[in-house]
């Protein structure tokens, strides 16, 4: 009887020619992780900084209602006081939205600039992985052709 041909062993043999390099993959989970690390940081500033103005904001609108809801000894004292409180919520409802502005600019430039950088690792990286796969395949087909001899 013939004897079957053992496929576990020429599979073994072939894999073993073209050996799987993990480190790309790595490197390419580490270039990940950092710019997640670095987006959370602008969210997370961007965040505490518009608490910042908000907070600032409600406590100027509070120091200002004090001065509307205290008793008048004229009646058009009082028109006067909602006039002022008026023109105050106005100015600082201008300032506090160039400040929620300049916010939403800062973390637009810094979420582009980490994104160009981002794609340029990565670019790097790419061509590394390729160039250093070509030539383990390079190396591993002379290997084989030279063993077929």
């Amino acid at each position: 009887m013939a004897k079957a041909q053992d496929y576990t062993k020429v599979f073994k043999d072939m894999l073993g020619a073209f050996p799987v390099d993990t480190t790309a993959m790595q490197d390419a989970y580490k270039t990940q992780a950092a710019l997640g690390e670095k987006m959370s940081k602008v969210a997370l500033e961007a965040a505490e900084k518009s608490t910042e103005i908000s907070s600032k904001w409600t406590m100027d609108t509070l120091s200002k209602v004090g001065t509307v809801t205290t008793a008048k000894t004229e009646p058009a004292d009082y028109g006067k006081a909602m006039t002022d409180f008026a023109s105050a919520q106005a100015e600082m409802a201008a300032e506090n939205m160039a400040a929620f502005a300049e916010v939403a600019k800062k973390v637009q430039m810094e979420t582009v600039e980490l994104m160009l950088a981002a794609g340029k690792d990565m670019s790097e990286d790419a061509t590394a992985a390729v160039k250093k796969a070509t030539a383990e395949m390079t190396t591993a087909a002379k290997k084989a052709t030279a063993a077929a001899k």
